[in-house]
């Protein structure tokens, strides 16, 4: 079996931005996309592609981290301009690799950086921006990504890609499905943090002051 590759979603603020990743996500070969926070999510943008990758959930990036290195046997990628960031364009990958991209204002968080193996960078060569939008962000290195890990090209027709037949749904729209068990710690960690609605706490208990209510609606 070939490498895999992964999108975790976690601390960004444009709630359709959420739909549009999942559509590049399903372009270039991700085999999922990892919902850290809340579960409920916005697929606007995302033009029925969201059918077609899984999503799987998960109360804080260290139990994202933990199913990513030991089910997963990932490296976790940060992109991110830091000073040990290295140019995505030279394919740094060595195995399955789950892809951590920032918040659209601020970028990365400490606890986002701490979780990852290795930061890549998309090199800029026109004069107007400081940075991209995180969704062009996305498509750009899990393109290379794709390129690296020699993933089939879809067939065409026309001028359009061939879509696969709409798959079984996993589970109601907009909404990451989990165990009965997930579901009961879900419940427990709203009660625990009812007073904001996240379920991400910091290491001392209180509840992180990341963007998720911006990011995901109430179903």
């Amino acid at each position: 079996m070939g490498v895999e590759c992964y999108v975790v979603v976690h601390n960004i603020a444009k709630r359709h931005n959420v739909g549009t990743l999942a559509r590049s996500a399903t372009a270039f070969g991700v085999s999922e996309l990892i919902l850290v926070g809340r579960r409920d999510f916005n697929s606007f943008g995302s033009h029925g592609s969201s059918s077609h990758i899984r999503f799987r959930h998960f109360h804080s990036l260290n139990e994202a981290r933990t199913f990513l290195k030991e089910d997963r046997e990932c490296d976790i990628c940060g992109v991110e301009i830091t000073n040990d960031a290295v140019p995505v364009n030279g394919h740094p990958f060595k195995k399955n690799t789950a892809f951590l991209l920032g918040n659209e204002g601020s970028g990365l968080s400490p606890k986002e950086i701490e979780i990852c193996d290795f930061f890549v960078y998309i090199p800029h060569y026109g004069p107007g921006t400081a940075s991209l939008n995180v969704t062009v962000a996305a498509s750009i290195v899990l393109h290379h990504f794709g390129v690296w890990a020699g993933f089939s090209e879809r067939p065409r027709d026309g001028n359009k890609f061939v879509v696969a037949e709409r798959p079984v749904k996993q589970g109601r729209r907009n909404f990451c499905s989990e165990t009965e068990d997930s579901i009961i710690e879900e419940r427990k960690a709203r009660r625990e943090n009812a007073a904001n609605g996240f379920f991400e706490e910091t290491d001392n208990g209180s509840s992180s002051s990341n963007l998720l209510h911006s990011l995901f609606v109430d179903g």
